[in-house]
């Protein structure tokens, strides 16, 4: 049996207590202090840049002893461009409007009662996420930021690099006067921790996964605290036949290619039959190092690309392959999407606006857009700085979750005297 000090139900005990009195703290602070300790924990990060590009270096070392697949070691990496972009992103979202007492609407009854709903902290966040260390500080900005405390449990293959980041953002956080317990990471790999913040209730307010599907599944499964959570990024481009080729083939190459791990990236290209260049198109991918899978009955095809299962149409690949079918114009495209998507980002590439319209209106996903790449979706490329996650389902948020997502409200209401008799 673990010792008190490191039995997963104490630890989260002590750790949600900790926050629970940091919350309280957050949450009366003005917009301008939280901001400051925001500036002050990127320029801790920038300061301290070698320790923790050293420490992402032995993170990377072993996972690539251990055999991580490209794709996540692409996402466990930090370079010095990388890391200057976490800061950066840390800034971002200081300089963001707060939504702390943020007044969404008012009514007067005829009574003369004043009601008004403000936003507030949801309180103490739970967030357990996987192989990306970018996520310990976008993380912790946006919860502080939202006047929120953050409980972190990162995968054990970034421990050392959320370690490192973890203590630099909470020395810029003490240097501004700001409570470090604001932001804790869970400091050990036990998975057993996993479970105990998944039965925190009355400790964590809220738990928000950001990984792959197994970890997305069990939070949703084993979890007695709500959930905030997104499924796996199955991202269609639907190329239509009004579509512009060169525009065609510039927005599907950087929507697969541009970063294949990320969870924006495209997975499927769907091709309208009367398009006028789908072979050039699937020949674009392949010689940007793509695998393209597909059906070969399809006579357009021909043996240029290999056979596709069903499990393919489903499949986030988060690697260099992408699944392409020919499919009969928009009718076609929106039954495929429709038995085929995870509801996370699916794009439209056409000319004609009826057409385009039609898409954003009819396709069911938190994020769907037009004549543009699909790796926007994201919170900073949305203006947010940037995002806890991309949120798929239909409650509470959806798309990229930032300080609005990570609020909730209450009513609060200014009598002279009213009682209902």
């Amino acid at each position: 049996m673990a010792d008190a000090e490191h039995d997963p139900v104490e630890m989260m005990a002590r750790m949600g207590a900790a926050a629970r009195d940091a919350a309280r703290v957050l949450a009366r602070l003005p917009s301008a202090t939280r901001r400051a300790g925001l500036v002050a924990a990127a320029a801790e990060i920038r300061a301290r840049a070698d320790a923790i590009l050293s420490a992402n270096a032995a993170d990377m070392a072993r996972g690539s002893a251990a055999g991580l697949s490209p794709a996540l070691l692409d996402r466990l990496r930090l370079d010095p461009a990388r890391l200057a972009g976490v800061a950066d992103a840390v800034e971002a979202v200081a300089a963001l409007d707060d939504p702390v007492g943020q007044v969404i609407d008012r009514r007067v009854r005829p009574n003369g009662l004043a009601l008004s709903r403000v936003r507030v902290p949801i309180g103490v966040i739970g967030i357990i996420y996987e192989s990306r260390p970018n996520v310990t500080a976008d993380a912790a900005a946006l919860g502080v930021m939202s006047g929120n405390a953050v409980i972190l449990r990162g995968g054990s293959e970034a421990l050392a690099s959320n370690q490192a980041l973890h203590a630099a953002f909470c020395a810029g956080l003490a240097a501004a006067g700001l409570p470090a317990a604001a932001v804790q990471l869970v400091p050990v790999a036990d998975r057993a921790v996993v479970g105990a913040m998944l039965a925190a209730a009355g400790v964590i307010d809220l738990i928000i996964p950001r990984g792959g599907k197994g970890l997305v599944a069990r939070v949703q499964a084993d979890a007695r605290v709500p959930v905030l959570a997104h499924l796996d990024g199955i991202n269609h481009v639907y190329v239509d036949g009004s579509a512009d080729p060169a525009m065609a083939r510039a927005v599907v190459l950087d929507a697969k290619m541009r970063r294949t791990g990320v969870c924006g990236a495209m997975e499927t290209l769907l091709i309208d039959r009367d398009f006028a260049e789908p072979v050039e198109l699937v020949e674009a991918l392949q010689h940007a190092g793509c695998e393209v899978r597909g059906d070969r009955v399809e006579a357009s095809f021909g043996e240029i690309v290999k056979p596709a299962t069903e499990e393919d149409w489903d499949t986030e690949y988060l690697d260099a392959i992408a699944s392409v079918a020919l499919v009969d114009g928009l009718d076609g495209a929106l039954a495929h999407i429709a038995r085929h998507s995870s509801g996370h980002t699916d794009a439209i590439i056409a000319e004609d606006p009826a057409v385009a319209n039609r898409f954003l209106s009819e396709v069911d996903s938190a994020i769907v857009l037009w004549n543009a790449s699909t790796q926007f979706a994201d919170g900073g490329e949305f203006g947010m700085g940037a995002e806890i996650g991309i949120a798929t389902g239909r409650l509470h948020a959806r798309g990229p979750v930032a300080l609005e997502g990570l609020t909730t409200y209450k009513w609060i209401g200014h009598g002279t005297g009213q009682v209902r008799g």
